[in-house]
């Protein structure tokens, strides 16, 4: 299935002719008019060279003006082979489409409403025959019927016409047309960047993200800037001047070798506060001293998730090899 741009807004279009992948796009001067596009023909010349294939208007009140329209555009430089000439369904639009096509040139004709008018359209030898779903079914009407008509009507009696399914108005739409079969389908950027998007994915992709962190990134390329650490005699109060200014809930006590002898954290002071403490005390006054959990700087995340795991705490000291600390982990460091 052919999948169009629906826009006229020009870096909208440069950004979507990145992706590779798109057929071309389909413009309208209701849509230049919106974008403050005043010089049409200029305009269309710049998409012309930006997209692999252009569907723009080719208007007049008879066949013959509309087929000299036509030829005044290919006068600017387009190619009639990469250029698609939009023709609203009518009886003269339907000749024009058979002079044009006969000589060469790409039509498409759209605002369809009726099966009727597809047939007419597709026996015109029409490129394209384009009813507009989004408008069909504001006005109540069964539009994907009318499309799956349409499209069962090219494929029994064997048109060289395609089905465009056009105002698409959400992501259902796509579904439904792919669903149909229809042979292309144009659609608004802010529709076609929600069809890669589901809830589920972003969940599976953030899994498939950390799991692979935890398993190839060390400790040491994690841990903050930040290594708070006090020693034994400090009081309580300068271990919560340390835990602020690192930004953790809890600091690390070392000895005069800069070696783990305990830690001290936001739950220690919520006890000692309990217990009705004083934190202008010492440390060595106001808890018992526990020798911290800790983690090697050159060790896997994988192992620190281990670690919180099994022993249900928050924050594990980081140890170099010779056992001196170079930081804190705190859980959500592993987020």
């Amino acid at each position: 299935m052919e999948l169009y741009l629906d826009s006229a807004d020009i870096e909208e279009i440069r950004e979507v002719s990145k992706l590779g992948f798109i057929t071309g796009l389909t413009t309208t001067p209701t849509f230049m008019h919106r974008h403050g596009i005043t010089d049409v023909d200029t305009a269309i010349v710049e998409l012309s060279k930006i997209v692999e294939v252009l569907q723009i208007e080719a208007l007049g009140s008879n066949a013959e003006e509309i087929v000299k329209e036509a030829y005044r555009h290919e006068a600017l430089g387009l190619d009639r082979k990469k250029t698609v000439y939009k023709i609203p369904i009518s009886m003269e639009g339907v000749k024009a489409c058979k002079k044009l096509v006969d000589e060469g040139f790409l039509v498409n004709i759209h605002l369809v409403y009726t099966l009727q008018q597809a047939y007419m359209a597709m026996q015109a030898g029409a490129t394209y025959v384009c009813p507009l779903v989004g408008r069909l079914q504001d006005q109540g009407h069964d539009a994907i019927a009318l499309v799956k008509q349409c499209v069962e009507a090219v494929n029994h009696y064997k048109y060289n016409t395609k089905i465009m399914f056009s105002s698409v108005r959400n992501a259902e739409h796509v579904r439904n047309a792919i669903n149909i079969g229809v042979h292309t389908i144009t659609v608004p950027w802010k529709i076609m960047k929600q069809l890669t998007e589901n809830n589920f994915t972003t969940i599976g992709t953030q899994q498939f993200e950390e799991h692979t962190r935890l398993m190839t990134v060390k400790v040491g390329d994690t841990i903050r800037d930040k290594n708070p650490t006090v020693k034994i005699n400090t009081t309580v109060a300068n271990c919560l001047v340390e835990m602020t200014a690192g930004g953790f809930g809890a600091v690390t006590i070392v000895d005069d070798n800069n070696q783990a002898i305990g830690f001290f954290s936001d739950g220690d002071l919520r006890r000692l506060i309990e217990k009705g403490g004083d934190i202008k005390n010492t440390l060595k006054q106001s808890i018992t001293i526990k020798k911290p959990l800790t983690v090697g700087v050159e060790e896997l995340l994988i192992k620190a998730q281990e670690l919180f795991a099994s022993h249900k705490v928050d924050e594990l000291v980081v140890i170099n090899k010779d056992d001196k600390v170079v930081g804190l982990l705190d859980i959500q460091d592993l987020v």
